[in-house]
């Protein structure tokens, strides 16, 4: 974590979030679209419907971020967010970038009075998986994730 700090982008940060935000939807196996990753983010960040929290080394240069969602949880009947992206850029990874983003993130919820947190993560992810359950997070053993899209037309 030397030489990283994680602060909360601003929407001046946009053209330096854009790319990193791109990189992780190729990741993801989407085709690479700097145009469509700057708008998605930008209505978000515009809207105030998400929260980027945005890394950089010691040289200002952006390495990394993450983006989560206010939400609520009806059972405990409280506000929660969802840790939807996290990204760190290849050159900085092994670097302690990921593990100071999810600190941020952790101490984010925390002070916007979030009951808990929530994420998920491709099966095939390791290297996050052992991040997450580094910095206390446990694995869902209990409820099973689906998902539904709409037919095209």
């Amino acid at each position: 974590m030397q030489g990283v700090t994680v602060r909360q982008a601003r929407l001046a940060d946009l053209d330096n979030i854009a790319p990193l935000f791109d990189a992780y939807r190729q990741f993801y196996q989407q085709p690479a679209d700097l145009a469509l990753a700057t708008a998605f983010l930008g209505e978000r960040m515009r809207e105030g419907e998400s929260t980027v929290l945005l890394a950089e080394n010691a040289s200002g240069q952006a390495v990394g971020f993450c983006q989560l969602y206010p939400s609520f949880c009806s059972v405990a009947a409280a506000p929660i967010h969802v840790l939807y992206d996290l990204f760190v850029a290849k050159d900085a990874r092994s670097s302690g970038t990921g593990r100071a983003l999810m600190q941020a993130a952790q101490d984010f919820a925390e002070a916007a009075g979030s009951a808990r947190m929530d994420l998920t993560t491709a099966r095939s992810n390791s290297r996050a998986q052992a991040l997450y359950e580094s910095c206390g997070w446990q694995r869902d053993e209990v409820f099973l994730t689906y998902n539904w899209t709409p037919p095209a037309g």
